[in-house]
């Protein structure tokens, strides 16, 4: 996993079905290419982002629904 500064198209990001209802608690998504997913923190969209590989990304998604 590493902090990435990469541009990335703002049509891209998208938000995450379970961030929180009250606007405060925003994680957004982008897929960087075929094998890198960026995710930031929509209330600082030019801040610091996480990149990590899609087949990490995939990993996590179905950890999180089998709970």
């Amino acid at each position: 996993m590493s902090a990435h500064t990469r541009p990335v198209s703002e049509g891209a990001w998208f938000k995450s079905s379970y961030s929180g209802g009250n606007t405060t608690e925003c994680v957004e998504v982008a897929v960087a290419g075929d094998s890198t997913v960026l995710i930031r923190d929509s209330q600082h969209p030019g801040g610091r982002r996480i990149a990590v590989r899609t087949g990490t990304w995939t990993d996590f998604l179905a950890f999180l629904g089998a709970r």
